[in-house]
């Protein structure tokens, strides 16, 4: 992981620590190519978590918007899961 990278997440860590109390219901919002094994991957990443996921495809349909709320524990979960999700190819973390 990069510098640049790796500053981003410890900010938003701190940033969930002084702003949430744990543990907490976390928002999850990606743009992923509309390809089903990409929105799968995602979907399993987050499988027998608990969590709620609404997909919605672009209006060109290239593109699919996934939110998933779903209950975790601190914020390195968050961005444990935020890693995780990013070798996903072309995934955008919003």
């Amino acid at each position: 992981m990069d510098k640049k990278t790796e500053e981003f997440y410890e900010r938003l860590k701190e940033e969930l620590r002084t702003t949430s109390s744990w543990p907490t219901l976390y928002l999850y919002k990606f743009i992923v190519p509309t390809d089903q094994s990409k929105i799968i991957a995602v979907e399993n990443a987050f499988d027998n978590m608990g969590a709620v996921i609404n997909t919605t495809q672009s209006k060109t349909g290239k593109f699919t918007s996934i939110s998933v709320n779903v209950p975790m524990e601190s914020p390195e979960h968050v961005v444990e899961k935020y890693l995780e999700v990013s070798t996903i190819e072309g995934i955008i973390s919003l």
